[in-house]
């Protein structure tokens, strides 16, 4: 594997955000916990939510489901240290969960400026399993150390309308709700008995090779293995035959760019969605080349 780390701290100086500077500190061991949670805080509103672009396709100051994942990623990263504005942020979502359990794919934008269609044209009084499920998975996560996300009704009711949503699923899904539901029977795979059967029927959606293309996306966007599985010792890397993964771990290493830094293969919406992005993929990358002992 032919990564530079090297390179990473001068490249997120140059395109990455603050809060992504301070996981990548945080994840190396350079920087603490409360680092990220200050630069987190930056983009958390007054009611508990966050908005003001966490999400880089979602430039919006207000509130948004598609900014509460971030949220919880940061969260996750931070364990074993907690915050309550973790629990504050359950209790958002449970204000702009719908009847059946859901959360809307996102609510009315107060600037639409810079905003990727499909977040300005979603359905805030329809459930969407797509950001449910992320968002649940994540919280999951999240509750594996901190009690009060794990103890919160708002968690109990999003898993009970994924595991219903995800049983109700007839047609093959959107590449992303594929991606998002298989996350989320991850994430409770270890105490839900349901998952187990679920996530086999999923199973028989995804290639062998793992590559799903992304309908709707560019020309070659596509979800790849380590989308689905990205860390070791997890059920659903079992999905997956050890050689694919392997493969993956390569094209992901090869995928460095000589600034240091990783890219997407999805669609531009703005230029500082962009930066963003890079600086976003960059961590994660790092992230995931570091738990499968590669770096």
């Amino acid at each position: 594997m032919n990564v530079n780390l090297s390179l990473i701290p001068g490249f997120l100086a140059g395109h990455g955000r603050v809060l992504d500077r301070r996981r990548y500190d945080l994840l190396t061991g350079a920087g603490d916990a409360a680092g990220a949670l200050a630069a987190l805080e930056g983009y958390r509103n007054a009611d508990g939510g966050y908005g003001w672009g966490l999400e880089p396709d979602l430039r919006s100051p207000e509130s948004q489901p598609g900014a509460a994942l971030h949220a919880f990623e940061v969260f996750e990263e931070a364990g074993p240290v907690t915050s309550p504005h973790a629990a504050a942020l359950c209790d958002w979502l449970e204000s702009v969960t719908l009847p059946d359990g859901g959360l809307p794919f996102s609510l009315p934008l107060t600037l639409s400026t810079a905003t990727a269609p499909w977040w300005s044209g979603g359905d805030a009084a329809t459930s969407s399993l797509q950001i449910t499920a992320i968002t649940a998975a994540v919280a999951h996560r999240v509750a594996a150390h901190d009690p009060a996300v794990a103890a919160h009704p708002w968690l109990e009711r999003a898993t009970r309308y994924c595991f219903e949503a995800i049983q109700a699923l007839e047609e093959p899904p959107h590449a992303y709700v594929l991606l998002f539901a298989v996350r989320f029977l991850d994430s409770v795979y270890d105490t839900s008995p349901r998952a187990a059967d679920l996530l086999k029927r999923l199973a028989a959606r995804i290639p062998e090779d793992g590559r799903v293309p992304v309908a709707g996306g560019t020309e070659n966007e596509a979800l790849r293995p380590l989308d689905f599985a990205p860390f070791p010792g997890r059920p659903v890397r079992d999905l997956f035959e050890p050689a694919v993964i392997a493969a993956d771990l390569v094209r992901l290493a090869g995928e460095q760019r000589d600034d240091g830094g990783w890219t997407v293969d999805y669609a531009r919406i703005s230029p500082a969605g962009s930066l963003e992005w890079r600086g976003a993929a960059t961590v994660n990358a790092v992230r995931i080349l570091r738990a499968n002992g590669l770096v």
